[in-house]
């Protein structure tokens, strides 16, 4: 079977007998010997098992565990290849879902490796690693050759100390620039002396065993506690770049009252706070409010509020025309439509909407656009080796 293209998650697409074949590792061009995984009416989900004529983007994978892991889903294609794809898939995604053809010059980019400050891993038998994707078949592994080299070095301790111990889960989580090291285990009771002077918060079946129960990160000139269950970037240099893109932003718009919808934890609100006049944030989680709060205190920033709930059920009560500026980064959902109603109503000069999945971005965009023009859009490659982007758009009132 011959591949036509891509689809968003980088599977290839071909097309046998009226379906639509997607092909779990082939590439455009390619030549592939394929296994049906799944059939439907109309489309066919299918893996590759071998390739007659290969793509000249092609490269062997870095990491041993690529083909069963599932983790990542673009490793095999070059890195240049990489960031053609998903600067094209933005372009796409936004034309043909919200009527806007956008120019997209280039992407926002760092390394490829050893970027993530967190990951979760698995333990069976006394084994650690990721569950294969969509099953509960654990891939064993010795590194994860995108997670930060730190997590690394304690996967290689933790596989030495799992031996008969029974552990369920373990999450690890590394500070930006400051490389602390939180450790989190689930399991029966365990012996953690000698864990302790690996890391520098322990965690025990959601017990703080160590001195303090948080680790530092560091964006630019604010320092974050973090927790187990905060919420945080996960890519600490892209991170910056977008906190610094918002806050140039409310710079050269010369903000003054900011609601920051989505905000999770409050690390984009207590970045941009020196620069206003008042910040409210909103979230629905409470651990994230109360984070957000400890972080603005941890800052010294007096000049922000959150309210803890749902952006849909609060926004109708906080319409205020002092409101200029409304960040938006929601979940990969996108918006709520009330909530788009309701910003129509409240007709901020300028929405930053941050995005995770330009699919929900361009359905949110096609009723936001009646009011509002696109100003610029950048896109950023938070998540090498994988499919995920993210997307930064400014949008101004058309009659501003």
């Amino acid at each position: 079977m011959k591949i036509e293209k891509l689809d968003y998650f980088g599977r290839g697409v071909a097309h046998i007998n009226d379906k639509v074949v997607f092909v779990k590792g082939a590439l455009p061009l390619e030549d592939v010997e394929y296994k049906i995984i799944k059939e439907k009416k109309k489309i066919i989900e299918a893996e590759c098992i071998g390739i007659n004529k290969k793509s000249k983007v092609r490269v062997k994978p870095k990491c041993k565990y690529y083909e069963y892991c599932g983790g990542c889903s673009l490793m095999h294609i070059s890195e240049d290849d990489q960031i053609e794809f998903k600067k094209n898939k933005v372009k796409d995604i936004l034309k043909y879902n919200s009527g806007e053809d956008v120019n997209i010059e280039n992407i926002t980019y760092d390394k490829f490796y050893y970027y993530r400050n967190k990951i979760v891993l698995h333990v069976k038998d006394s084994k650690l690693g990721f569950y294969k994707n969509k099953t509960n078949e654990l891939v064993e592994i010795d590194e994860c050759l995108i997670a930060n080299k730190k997590i690394n070095e304690l996967i290689k301790f933790l596989k030495k100390y799992l031996v008969d111990k029974n552990i369920e889960e373990i999450m690890i989580r590394v500070g930006n620039i400051t490389e602390e090291v939180l450790l989190s285990i689930n399991g029966d009771e365990l012996e953690y002396n000698s864990i302790l002077d690996k890391v520098d918060c322990l965690i025990i079946n959601d017990k703080v065993v160590s001195k303090k129960g948080y680790i530092i990160s560091i964006i630019g000139n604010k320092k974050y506690k973090v927790s187990k269950d905060s919420f945080f970037q996960i890519n600490e240099v892209i991170t910056e770049k977008i906190y610094n893109e918002v806050l140039n932003t409310i710079k050269k718009i010369n903000s003054k009252n900011v609601l920051d919808l989505y905000c999770g934890t409050g690390t984009i609100g207590i970045y941009i706070a020196d620069e206003v006049y008042k910040v409210t944030g909103v979230e629905v989680i409470n651990s994230a409010i109360e984070d957000a709060m400890e972080n603005a205190r941890f800052n010294k920033i007096k000049n922000i509020e959150f309210i803890c709930d749902k952006v849909e059920n609060i926004i109708d009560k906080i319409i205020s025309d002092n409101i200029d500026t409304v960040i938006l980064d929601p979940p990969r959902a996108g918006i709520h439509n009330n909530v788009i109603n309701s910003l129509l109503k409240i007709k901020p000069k300028n929405i930053i909407y941050i995005s995770c999945n330009p699919l929900t971005l361009a359905r949110d965009l096609k009723l936001i656009k009646k009011d509002y023009e696109i100003k610029k859009i950048t896109v950023y490659d938070m998540f090498p080796n994988t499919y995920h982007v993210e997307t930064v758009m400014i949008l101004e009132k058309k009659d501003v």
